[in-house]
């Protein structure tokens, strides 16, 4: 019965922690979006965006590909919502934060 118990608490905690970074590439993109993004957009699975109209990292893949988002962000970002600053990412930082938003799938 306890055994079920801690199971059923580790699957809880597992599903409720946000945006789980497992490997250093997936860090870095976290590290990435925290940094850079997590002043206007939610960056994690829970919470809301601070900037009511920045879309929430986690839906992302709702809307476009992860993949896809690959080439706007290597050709420069200059659209978005009203308020997101211009901003282009290097090859290295793309892998990185492409890598973070699919643990956010």
């Amino acid at each position: 019965m306890i055994g079920r118990i801690l199971v059923a608490l580790a699957f809880a905690l597992a599903a409720a922690t946000p945006g789980v970074a497992a490997s250093p590439q997936q860090q870095r993109g976290k590290t990435f979006a925290l940094n850079n993004c997590a002043r206007c957009h939610s960056v994690d699975r829970v919470s809301p965006s601070p900037l009511k109209i920045a879309p929430p990292f986690r839906i992302l893949h709702k809307r476009y590909p992860i993949e896809t988002i690959a080439e706007a962000l290597a050709e420069g970002m200059y659209t978005g919502h009203p308020t997101m600053p211009a901003f282009q990412l290097e090859p290295d930082q793309i892998g990185d934060l492409l890598a973070y938003l699919k643990t956010l799938e």
